[in-house]
């Protein structure tokens, strides 16, 4: 897939900009807090309808402005898809395709697959566990778009519950007549559902990803360092059968219900699952050197181009932020001798320092300042 045209009016820093990408690569360069990272964000946008950098809409609007817009063009194998998504202030969110306006946003979802690597990234190693739970669930939306639907159905039945767990938690301390426990035995029942689908999908994207990624690691660690990722669901089955998984959920909901009346919440669930990455059988999170760590999140990002390239049938947009200057000369090789022109890549830099001739030969390099952008 090529991304062929890119059209940012009052998003972020970007009043009016319009750029046409003309070559397999494009370098973003400029100083910080230029404008960069935002062109990347709207790629991001397009590509999963989520942000690593914003948790509401109006973040992604101008400031002073009602609303903001991004549009683009791409090429895939099947044919050219016009994109476009409008932001507003109060949240309301529009997406179309091809000029249509989607009643379901879950369907503007898979037309564009995109990799983000970016320094944030290090805290997939270093954050808590919502950091991976996060990662997955984005990597999981693009192979499965479905699956977006899924996880908001599983949050909505979890906010639900939540209200009804704090609802007799305050009745109790105020000494008053608690409600039935009936009505939380049916939260109880679609929250096993539900989060049986999402334990299952995680567990299966994965026994396809972890391979992947050993094998990227080993390259990259010259074989030095074995790495091992595993999941561990707060909800452990010992069958992957929808109704195993559902059962040991209820199960588990049973065993924690006078902690969950005590603590005003629901304990048990993916949403406090974890994913475990080790090297050498030692956690990473804990005894990683920055040299393991950013060679383990080097190596996650190239398993999910291979990944979704070999689900999709396409290769994915690779979008890297800055994070040259994070890796040493020996993993920069590595990243670049990957991309080549495999990947249609958009990379921002403070300097061209980092590229050889070659590389900048065969790229668009394009200036960015203050939310304007120029061609070399």
């Amino acid at each position: 897939m090529y991304l062929k045209t890119l059209h940012l009016r009052q998003f972020r820093n970007y009043r009016e900009q319009h750029i046409e990408f003309s070559a397999p690569k494009t370098i973003l360069l400029g100083d910080n807090a230029q404008g960069k990272s935002n062109l990347l964000e709207a790629v991001e946008l397009l590509a999963t309808l989520r942000s690593h950098r914003a948790l509401r809409d109006r973040e992604l609007v101008l400031d002073g402005e009602p609303i903001g817009q991004i549009t683009a063009t791409l090429e895939r194998e099947t044919g050219t898809a016009d994109l476009a998504i409008i932001f507003r202030n109060n949240g309301r969110r529009t997406v179309s395709l091809n000029g249509e306006t989607l009643r379901r946003q879950l369907d503007f979802l898979g037309v564009m697959n995109a990799v983000q690597f970016s320094s944030l990234d290090l805290d997939l190693v270093r954050g808590g566990p919502g950091e991976r739970r996060s990662w997955l669930d984005t990597l999981l939306i693009q192979l499965e778009p479905v699956y977006a639907y899924i996880l908001q159905q599983y949050n909505t039945v979890l906010r639900q519950r939540n209200a009804l767990l704090k609802q007799r938690r305050r009745q109790q301390e105020a000494g008053e007549p608690l409600p039935e426990l009936e009505q939380l035995a049916i939260w109880d029942a679609q929250l096993a559902a539900i989060g049986s689908r999402v334990i299952r999908r995680r567990a299966r994207v994965l026994d396809r990803f972890g391979p992947l990624a050993q094998t990227w690691h080993q390259a990259i660690s010259s074989s030095t360092e074995m790495l091992e990722i595993r999941y561990a669901p707060n909800v452990p089955a010992e069958q992957d059968e929808p109704l195993a998984v559902q059962q040991a959920f209820l199960d588990k909901l049973a065993q924690r219900t006078i902690a969950e009346q005590h603590q005003g919440t629901t304990l048990v669930g993916p949403h406090r699952d974890e994913v475990e990455f080790t090297i050498n059988q030692t956690p990473a999170r804990q005894y990683g050197s920055q040299g393991q760590q950013r060679t383990l999140v080097l190596a996650l990002k190239l398993a999910e181009l291979k990944l979704i390239e070999s689900v999709v049938g396409e290769p994915p947009l690779l979008l890297l932020d800055d994070v040259l200057a994070e890796l040493d000369l020996n993993r920069q090789n590595k990243l670049l001798e990957t991309i080549q022109d495999r990947f249609q890549t958009l990379i921002t830099t403070t300097h061209l320092g980092s590229f050889d001739a070659q590389w900048l030969k065969s790229s668009q390099i394009l200036t960015v300042r203050s939310g304007f952008i120029c061609g070399e």
